[in-house]
């Protein structure tokens, strides 16, 4: 793509995704104990080993019926005994009888409903029914959450928390997950020095590469720090060599158009193939994408804030791809704004907020901070006001978009 074509938000996530899924992409596989596994994506589809629930469940405290035998209330039945979640009642409900059944006990044969323990009055044997009750109420039907062999998860599935309770309800344990991608992260200027040097009053600390640590091991890959290059292209060249044996290289700084930003330059050296250089948004325009020898390369602005937009917005969702899972783009909440604004830059921007509720509804508040540099106003920041290209004036109570900000 020619470098002096800068394209839309939309255009460039298209791109990286077409790019990624165009790539036939085969993550190599791992087996671990549930108790490993959060975080991680299946490699494998996942059945139900049995119906689920594998019985009539009662939902409720109360007493198994025929609900014909209740259907014009009040109703005194029989008491024939009780059953309680983890046992069987051996026998079986006829007309005019009733079992008492705790919440989560499988249904007695011949009863089709559970009548609730409030809406009954007990005298020894004789339990009164004060309500009727429909066929299969206050019980989930054997096998109407899933039925023996149904898929249950799918492969590429991200293993949270309900994915592995469901995991282990069904006894799939150990689990196949793909590996976790590896992601080089390459800082670049020789303004940045290591965080843990004191820095003259001209330098800046390496921030950027704990941050991109932070959010890699967040996106589910495997955060490689690589150190800084310096403003020379044989080093800088040298150094992303080295950052390709990862499966995804991240670059942070030099890929602006000023006299020493070398990364666009060094990449071209090695073979690069750009897919766009340059985004319309704010912060993070000088957004670089391209492959090189079969691996791909972020360009991320070396702004701090840049660095961190950019990569939540591309980044990320390239990492799950990597990693097993279907491309997963950042999901723009709704929100009302608190305070009017104008914005006529034509870019997409994406601005430091804060998001709260109030009276009810989730309002979005902006937070002070001076740009692109500003990681003070980001910590500040719960989330980011999404600004779009169209929306050159927005009045306080308009629905805006907002991108949470990753924890």
């Amino acid at each position: 793509m020619d470098a002096g074509v800068m394209i839309s938000f939309e255009q460039a996530l298209n791109i990286v995704e077409e790019k990624l899924a165009a790539a036939n992409l085969n993550p190599t596989t791992e087996v671990l104990a549930l108790g490993e596994a959060c975080g991680r994506i299946l490699a494998e589809d996942v059945a139900a080993d049995r119906d689920y629930p594998p019985f009539h469940r009662a939902i409720r405290d109360g007493f198994a019926v025929r609900a014909a035998d209740v259907s014009a209330p009040p109703t005194v039945l029989h008491l024939l005994g009780e059953v309680r979640a983890g046992e069987n009642f051996a026998g079986t409900v006829g007309a005019g009888e009733c079992v008492y059944i705790t919440t989560g006990a499988p249904l007695p044969a011949g009863a089709d409903a559970v009548a609730m323990v409030e809406h009954a009055e007990r005298h020894g044997d004789a339990i009164g029914i004060q309500r009727a009750v429909r066929p299969g109420e206050n019980v989930v039907q054997q096998g109407s959450e899933a039925t023996a062999g149904a898929r249950v998860l799918p492969r590429g599935r991200r293993l949270g928390a309900g994915e592995l309770g469901l995991l282990a309800t069904v006894g799939k344990s150990p689990v196949t997950v793909f590996v976790r991608p590896t992601v080089a992260i390459l800082s670049t200027g020789d303004e940045v020095v290591p965080v843990e040097q004191r820095p003259e009053w001209f330098q800046i600390r390496n921030s950027n590469a704990i941050a991109l640590s932070a959010q890699v091991a967040a996106a589910g890959g495997i955060p490689r720090r690589l150190g800084i290059a310096p403003d020379r292209l044989e080093t800088l060249r040298a150094m992303i060599q080295e950052g390709l044996n990862a499966d995804l290289l991240l670059l942070s700084g030099g890929v602006s158009m000023g006299k020493y930003d070398f990364v666009g330059r060094a990449l071209a050296e090695l073979g690069a193939e750009f897919y766009f250089q340059g985004v319309a948004l704010r912060p993070g325009k000088p957004l670089v994408f391209g492959r090189v020898g079969g691996k791909f390369v972020f360009g991320l602005p070396g702004n701090p804030v840049s660095t961190f937009v950019t990569f939540e917005l591309f980044a990320r969702p390239a990492i799950a791809a990597l990693g097993g899972a279907s491309f997963e783009p950042a999901v723009f909440l709704r929100a009302r704004l608190a305070r009017p604004f104008q914005q006529k830059t034509g870019l997409t921007a994406f601005m430091p907020a804060r998001l709260e509720r109030q009276s009810g509804d989730p309002v979005v508040s902006l937070v002070g901070w001076q740009g692109s540099g500003d990681l003070v106003g980001v910590a500040a920041a719960n989330c980011f006001l999404v600004v779009h290209p169209s929306e050159t004036n927005r009045a306080a109570g308009d629905w805006v978009d907002v991108l949470p900000k990753p924890s």
